[in-house]
């Protein structure tokens, strides 16, 4: 089955990999070689090495540490079904995947056993059914039969141990080097670089784009901190609910150099589906302000420094349901700026700070174990700003210890970290 180095993990931590496993089969080899390479990989892995038969339930402790796992590892040996424990595990395991919003992923070792013995519930998996059939509700097993017979059905590894076959410590680096390339793909939660640490501001934001009556929205924060991040990932995820849709980046600088008529024009032009609409005025005429307000559009204006640019770019004339999300680091522009609500956009969690400082510095999702302590302190200084922790942790990169203890001491000298002045 599967703790980390504790039983009862606190009710959040969150694990990249679950280990299951049926510790008399497999605890001594296989299983503390895979948990090796993985830990060196800087994976937080949880794993259960007391494998205690403990009643009708699966502990809280279990449970938690399943919802909050991004990758689960089943490996399957010839006892295992013959284990409660395990097949509890399984089965909750399993019950996760019919949710679409679920993305945990879920990798089978068939370890010195036949895949379709598994799907089949065959040879010793049988028999050891039987017994459950002999002493439990039927219900229960039922539901065991059940997701035992999906797993056999995934995709995985078959490691047979035949004196044919590659040997455990090939298997293992394969299996670490999947693991990696699944989690830093971010096919699990937002983990790839950018995503990092927004899940919950994302989705406090697409509610705010549902409620009908809020149709300008403001995002602040200082230099660095996501706002464009944030609102590019709400972008991304809405545009099928609007007739058109336009991210117009670096709102400020764009007009300092063409002007703010021209910008305008090309929002226009954009979300009109017209090429090069010329407005020379400082109003827009009433035949376009007709064709806007019949149109329902989602637009981003990134980087704006003044409330008069909002107004000048004619969201006012959008048809309803229109939605328009303005970043900006001076809270003034949206207080002033006719929006309706106002997000400040949030620094990261010292959790997911080492993560994305992580996958810069270390190319993956936890910092290699010698490197912990350093990445720690470098963590600290950027204060939870993605850009900061981005700038460093690729400054860092293939360097050696010795050149990361000189780059602590440079930041210790520094009286305030640089990314405030970005």
């Amino acid at each position: 089955m599967a703790s980390p180095s504790s039983s009862s993990p606190p009710p959040h931590v969150k694990y990249q990999v679950f280990l299951s496993f049926r510790g008399e089969d497999t605890r001594l080899n296989f299983i503390s070689h895979l948990l090796k390479a993985l830990k060196d990989r800087g994976m937080h892995v949880f794993f259960d090495e007391d494998k205690l038969e403990k009643g009708e339930q699966l502990s809280q402790s279990l449970s938690l540490a399943i919802a909050n796992s991004d990758l689960s590892i089943l490996v399957l040996s010839k006892d295992y079904a013959s284990s409660k424990a395990c097949l509890g595990e399984l089965s909750h395991i399993i019950d996760r995947k019919p949710n679409p919003t679920d993305k945990h992923i879920v990798l089978p070792i068939f370890y010195h056993v036949d895949p379709s013995d598994v799907r089949n519930i065959d040879g010793s998996f049988k028999t050891s059914f039987e017994e459950h059939d002999s002493k439990r509700q039927s219900d229960e097993v039922q539901r065991w039969k059940a997701a035992f017979a999906k797993v056999g059905k995934l995709k995985g590894w078959h490691i047979r141990g035949c004196k044919f076959d590659r040997s455990e410590t090939e298997y293992i680096k394969d299996i670490v080097e999947y693991v990696t390339k699944k989690l830093m793909n971010g096919m699990s939660r937002s983990t790839s670089d950018e995503l990092i640490g927004i899940d919950d501001q994302k989705e406090k934001i697409i509610r705010l784009i549902e409620q009908e009556d809020c149709r300008v929205i403001g995002l602040w924060g200082m230099g660095g901190i996501g706002k464009t991040t944030l609102a590019d990932a709400v972008y991304k995820e809405v545009p099928l609910k609007f007739e058109n849709s336009c991210f117009l980046q670096n709102v400020s600088e764009k007009i300092i150099k063409q002007g703010r008529e021209s910008l305008r024009n090309e929002l226009l032009s954009e979300l009109l589906n017209e090429k090069k609409i010329h407005i020379g005025t400082l109003s827009i005429g009433s035949p376009y302000r007709e064709r806007m307000n019949n149109k329902k559009v989602i637009v981003i204006l990134d980087d704006v420094s003044d409330p008069d640019q909002i107004n000048f770019m004619g969201v006012k004339h959008f048809g309803r349901g229109s939605k328009i999300i303005v970043t900006s680091r001076d809270r003034q522009v949206p207080n002033n700026g006719g929006t309706n609500e106002i997000h400040e956009v949030k620094k990261l969690n010292a959790n997911d700070s080492l993560q994305l400082f992580s996958t810069f510095a270390f190319k993956q999702l936890n910092p290699d174990t010698d490197f912990q302590n350093l990445s720690i302190k470098f963590v600290e200084y950027a204060q939870g700003n993605p850009l900061a922790l981005r700038v460093l942790g690729s400054k860092l990169y293939k360097k050696s210890r010795k050149e990361w203890e000189t780059e602590v001491n440079k930041l210790r000298e520094c009286a305030q970290p640089h990314f405030f002045r970005f």
